[in-house]
């Protein structure tokens, strides 16, 4: 439980005074994981799904990291050639799957994609006929090396995201949504250029660490991981709508500075996360926005390709 001090908020333009009476919270649900705390009656928000073969594994994997192509291209993610994501085979963890280079989001199906041996660079399986972005390999290759326990990496330059990362700082806990984030964020202040070396992939897996699960790079963009790909997807959303919002909240303070701005403390932010940064239930989070993918690019369009999608293991 954690108590609130009594406060006296003066609304600047209208002087009236809000007065907040000393409550106590009680989280509740401390017994339960948080899909289960979510759910209401008696069926639970599926997380996760499992699967009988590497096989039917990595189709998932596949039409999913389409979708999220997808859906970054909806939110605006593109600039160009730039931006990657990478997802782990679930049947040979040294090798990655990533986009085309020059493949519009947007138009991403699961047979766009290409697997690459993260150690040797090589083209293992996948789409032969098209080539990987360089610089993302650096990266994604030697998060997935440094990170056993990542399975998915997002990168992308956003327009709030490179805004946020000209100032080489973490975002506050602003808002609840952005507490799932708490204490997780990394950031990569050093600005080496395009990344066309082992090195300065490694430098940014240094800096994200650990533990983290996203990173913002100085006068770059955003980088996320996950579990899933979905995972990975969801919180770099998160990410991005957490820079614009911090923006947002600088810019009004900025123009008015009689405004306060209330930062989550952090036992509430520890709370947050704690209920709504579990794997399965951001899993469950990302679903809506890919099942809108799905639906609205209509039958087999995302899934296009994905049965020719093949691991030559051995090479």
């Amino acid at each position: 439980m954690a108590p609130s001090a009594t406060t006296t908020i003066v609304t600047p333009s209208t002087k009236t005074q809000v007065s907040v009476a000393p409550e106590t919270h009680v989280h509740g649900a401390e017994d339960k994981t948080p899909l289960e705390a979510i759910s209401h009656g008696p069926l639970i928000q599926p997380g996760i799904p499992t699967f009988s073969s590497h096989a039917e594994h990595r189709r998932h994997i596949l039409i999913h990291t389409a979708a999220v192509f997808r859906d970054f291209a909806r939110k605006g993610f593109t600039e160009g050639m730039s931006g990657h994501i990478s997802v782990r085979d679930p049947e040979f963890p040294n090798y990655i799957w990533m986009n085309a280079l020059g493949r519009h989001f947007g138009m991403m199906t699961a047979g766009d994609l290409i697997c690459l041996d993260m150690f040797t660079g090589k083209v293992v399986g996948g789409n032969k006929a098209k080539t990987a972005n360089a610089a993302g390999f650096f990266i994604h290759s030697e998060i997935h090396k440094a990170r056993p326990d990542v399975h998915a990496v997002c990168h992308a330059h956003t327009n709030a995201g490179r805004a946020w990362s000209a100032f080489g700082t973490g975002l506050e806990m602003l808002n609840q949504d952005i507490c799932t984030l708490y204490d997780s964020i990394a950031v990569y202040a050093s600005y080496g250029g395009i990344v066309f070396a082992e090195e300065e992939g490694r430098n940014i897996a240094k800096a994200l660490g650990e533990k983290n699960k996203v990173a913002i790079l100085l006068n770059h963009g955003l980088l996320s991981t996950g579990s899933t790909v979905d995972e990975a997807g969801f919180l770099f959303g998160l990410l991005d709508r957490g820079c614009a919002i911090q923006l947002q909240i600088e810019a009004a303070r900025a123009g008015n500075p009689s405004l306060v701005k209330h930062v989550i403390s952090d036992e509430e932010a520890a709370y947050n996360f704690k209920m709504a940064s579990e794997k399965n239930s951001l899993y469950a989070e990302a679903q809506p926005d890919l099942e809108y993918e799905m639906e609205v690019a209509g039958p087999g369009v995302i899934e296009r390709g994905v049965e020719d999608m093949k691991v030559d293991h051995g090479l």
